[in-house]
Order: structure tokens, then C-alpha cells, then sequence
């Protein structure tokens, strides 16, 4: 495998001559130190070590209140209806105490481009640090790995149990975790679907066994992508799946605060005595314990660089700054910082990206507020009969005819009045007034009759009227098309 002499297929040089097989240059064989590889790169399943920290303390105190919001809000009442109810059987939206019907879902969209414009802002700032404190995924996957270390112990523990063969132990402990698991999801499943079905009566129809089949599938669909999501894919859908981890990079600059490893003030890594002087053993700050590795919920080494796998979740920070505490290190060898004030810049704070994703989000902001108190609280939608184009009435009249729908999107009851706007020859066959209740909505057939002298022309434009007596709500206004026969 080694050529330990040479030989020339030419003519030999006259100094080499006197090369033998006695004289020949030694050779050996010199394995370079594996390199250490990662949890990510190992491909196998990611334990992750128990560690403390402000960071964990920030993510557990969001954690929290995102909880409270997601489980509580779904019991919550608002005058006598479920506060919060995404009513598609009914096509209303409950959002407290206003109610969305399918005319107002651009203002529904809105709040997605408001929220997408929101993220942005967010990443150009601080990067990905919407996925280590609040994404869902991030949020459950945490809720997961805190029921592993309750039921199967830390990091040691589990990967021990994971090479012990089956046992009565390791067989209770295994279904204590899938339990919780299971409970976990269940119980999020029940919210989130919760919010389309009054929750009260999915629960007790859920303990009573009396679930429809429909609510069942959605029940089990939930749980069961919960369970893998969080139980089982974890990392690979931030890695994998997820399309916000492979398109950020293009909303990041310099001045975008990520997480970063010092590699100049870490390296040489090494380890050594904390009573060492590491500048006198040629060593930096970090001593190799690989503990950011061990819990990094996505395995990897933040030491290799930005990796997009990273989810800005600061694990890694709280884990190292204790080992800095434990030697008499000064914080910060990973920290949040930006790529420019990593290689000794200044990070700066406005710049034209940032006020230009910030511009857009108040923008938005400012129009949704100003689209939803405009929004009408009644609705007119007028169709013409086209099974009969026209008609004579009983009175010689030429008469079209009308299907409308009233839709009183108000928290209380109203009385409606229907008029012609400025409809010269023409009039309502009968006077329309209406009393509607609380988001209440009717449908009437209306007649429009020609009263004029002269004959009507073949296609004109006319305009219905809608307003609530005694109030000052602007009216609405619904057009359609009035048709008469061709003359020539």
C-alpha cells in the first residue's frame, strides 16, 4: 500500500546508485484523531443534558404565558357564546366581541400578512428566535423532553436505557413517557379543535364517548400529529420540514443578532485545571467539555459556525456561561451577538432593511385598524331571478325580481329599511322593513315594478338601499341590474 523506495523506469542518476534495500526511508502509518461527531450528524436520537439558565427561565416564562393564552382562551365566555369560536359550520368567526363573517375575509388575511411582516422584523433582528421561544414545535418538543428526563432520568440515564435490553424497568419506564406523551397530545388536540367546536360540549361528549365522526377523526388526527411531531420527528421538522429554517438566511445581514461561538477568544480548545493559566498552556477559554452539544435540542456544535439547523433557542449560552462560572471565565464565549461586532465592529440598530420590513408592519397595522372600524355591520348581497327575466304584473306592470340577503353582523338586534337609491321609473312593488336579531340573517324575495310613462330602456343600473332607523351607521349598498324587453 506504501511505496517505501522508488525506482526511475529511465536511466538512474549516478547518485542513486548506491540506494539498497538496506538504506530505504522508514515509513508508518499515522491515524489522525477522529473528529468528534455530532448528535445531528450521527443521525441517531438526540438526548439532550438537563442544564439551567436565564435564557431557560426567559423560554419556560414565554412558554408559560403562551400556554395560559392557547389552553385558557378556549373556555373563556363572551356574552353567553364561547369568546373565541371559529364557527365554520355556521360561517362566523367569534373574536370577543366582534364576529367576522366570510364577506370580512380579507381582514382575516390581513392578520396573516400583519403576523408575516411581524416575523420578518423579528428575524432580520434577532435571527431565528422565533423558533427557540415560540414556535409550537419548539414549545412541545421542550413539554416532550421534560416528560423523558421525569420518567426515564438525564441524558446518561436515557442513553443507558436506550442499550439495555428489554426489561420490566425499561418497559414501565418507556410507558410512563408515552403516556404523558399521549395525555399531552390529546389534551391539545381537544383545545385546538376547540376552537372550532364549542370546546364545552366536545369534552363532555369526549367523556361520554358520544364524539361524531367527524370530531373524532379531527380528534385523533390532531393528537396523533402531535405525538410524532413532538415525540418522535422533533428536530427533523426544524430541520427538514420546516421552510422558515431554509429561507431565513435571506432576511440575515452583519448586524443580525445570532448565536456565535468566539473563536478567537475560545481557541485552542483543551482541556485543564481551574487553577491553570490557560494563556500559559497555550489554550483559550473553552475547554472542550462539549456540553453546548449535549443541549443543543438539534445536536449541533454551535462551535462550527452559523448552521441553519440552529434555532436560536440559547441553550447552548446557559449551558457554557455555567462552565465559565465554574472556572472564573467571564461570560459570553457563546453569546448573542451579530457578525460585526463579532469581528470587532459596531452592530447597528437601524438600517434600510429592517425599517423597511418595520414600515411595512405599521403600515399594515395601520390599515387593518382603520378596514376594521369601517367594516359595515350589516350586509346586503342582491341576486337577480334569472329563470325569469321579466314579467307583467297583475297591474300591467313590467316587474323583475330579486332574492336578497340581510345580514346583521351586530352584537344586538335592529330594524331595516329597504329603498331604491334614485331610480327614476322605478319603485319597490311593496314598502321592505325588517326586524332582525343579533347576528341574525334573512332571506326575502323582493319585486321592482316600472312606473314610469315613457317604455324603460332595455338594461339599466339600480341601486338597493339597506339602513338601521334611528341610528347613524352609514347605509349599504348593493347594485344590480334592472331588464326590460328590446324595443325597436
Amino acid at each position: 500500500m506504501y511505496q517505501t523506495g522508488w525506482r526511475s523506469s529511465h536511466q538512474p542518476d549516478s547518485r542513486l546508485m548506491g540506494y539498497t534495500m538496506s538504506n530505504r526511508i522508514p515509513a508508518r502509518i499515522i491515524d489522525p484523531a477522529p473528529a468528534r461527531m455530532t448528535p445531528a450528524a450521527a443521525g441517531g436520537p438526540i438526548h439532550t443534558r438537563s442544564f439551567n439558565g436565564r435564557y431557560r427561565q426567559l423560554r419556560l416564562l414565554g412558554a408559560g404565558l403562551l400556554f395560559l393564552l392557547f389552553f385558557g382562551t378556549a373556555w373563556l365566555n363572551w356574552n353567553q357564546r364561547q369568546a373565541v369560536l371559529w364557527d365554520l359550520a355556521s360561517r362566523k368567526f367569534h373574536i370577543f366581541g366582534a364576529t367576522f363573517w366570510p364577506q370580512d375575509l380579507i381582514l382575516l388575511s390581513a392578520i396573516l400578512i400583519i403576523a408575516a411582516f411581524g416575523l420578518f422584523f423579528i428575524t432580520v433582528v434577532a435571527g431565528r428566535i422565533w423558533c427557540g421561544y415560540t414556535c409550537p414545535q419548539s414549545v412541545w418538543t421542550w413539554i416532550f423532553m421534560w416528560a423523558e428526563k421525569i420518567t426515564e432520568g438525564d441524558r446518561h440515564q436515557r442513553i443507558r436505557l436506550d442499550a439495555a435490553p428489554w426489561s420490566l424497568n425499561k418497559l414501565l419506564r418507556r410507558g410512563a413517557k408515552h403516556a404523558i406523551w399521549l395525555t399531552v397530545s390529546l389534551v391539545t388536540a381537544l383545545t385546538f379543535v376547540g376552537y372550532f367546536t364549542p370546546i364545552r360540549e366536545l369534552a363532555t361528549d369526549l367523556v361520554s364517548l358520544g364524539l361524531g365522526a367527524q370530531a373524532a377523526f379531527w380528534l385523533f388526527f390532531f393528537t396523533a400529529a402531535t405525538y410524532i411531531n413532538a415525540g418522535w420527528l422533533r428536530e427533523k421538522v426544524c430541520r427538514d420540514m420546516c421552510p422558515y429554517g431554509r429561507f431565513q438566511s435571506v432576511m440575515f445581514d452583519s448586524d443580525t443578532l445570532v448565536i456565535a461561538y468566539d473563536a478567537e477568544r475560545g481557541e485552542q480548545r483543551g482541556p485543564r485545571r481551574r487553577d491553570s493559566d490557560p494563556a500559559a498552556l497555550g489554550l483559550g477559554d473553552c475547554i472542550d467539555c462539549n456540553l453546548c452539544v449535549q443541549v443543543c435540542p438539534t445536536g449541533i456544535d454551535i462551535r462550527d459556525g452559523l448552521q441553519f439547523e440552529c434555532i436560536a433557542c440559547a441553550a447552548c449560552i446557559d449551558a457554557c456561561d455555567s462552565i465559565m462560572d465554574r472556572m472564573g471565565y467571564a461570560r459570553g464565549l457563546v453569546r448573542y451577538t451579530s457578525e460585526k461586532a463579532l469581528q470587532g465592529g459596531h452592530t447597528r440598530w437601524l438600517r434600510p432593511r429592517l425599517l423597511g420590513y418595520g414600515g411595512m408592519l405599521v403600515l399594515m397595522i395601520g390599515l387593518f385598524v382603520m378596514a376594521l372600524l369601517d367594516r359595515p355591520l350589516m350586509s346586503l348581497d342582491v341576486t337577480r331571478d334569472r329563470s325569469n327575466l321579466f314579467r307583467e304584473n297583475s297591474a300591467g306592470q313590467l316587474e323583475n325580481t330579486y332574492s336578497l340577503k340581510v345580514i346583521n353582523k351586530r352584537q344586538q338586534a335592529g330594524h331595516y329599511q329597504l329603498t331604491l337609491d334614485a331610480a327614476d321609473g322605478l319603485q319597490l312593488a311593496a314598502p321592505v322593513s325588517l326586524q332582525l336579531g343579533a347576528e341574525d340573517i334573512r332571506d326575502l324575495p323582493l319585486s321592482v315594478v316600472w312606473t314610469g310613462e315613457q317604455p324603460p330602456p332595455a338594461r339599466q343600473r339600480i341601486s338597493f338601499v339597506l339602513s338601521i332607523e334611528d341610528d347613524s351607521s352609514a347605509p349599504v349598498v348593493a347594485e344590480s341590474t334592472f331588464l326590460a324587453p328590446v324595443r325597436y
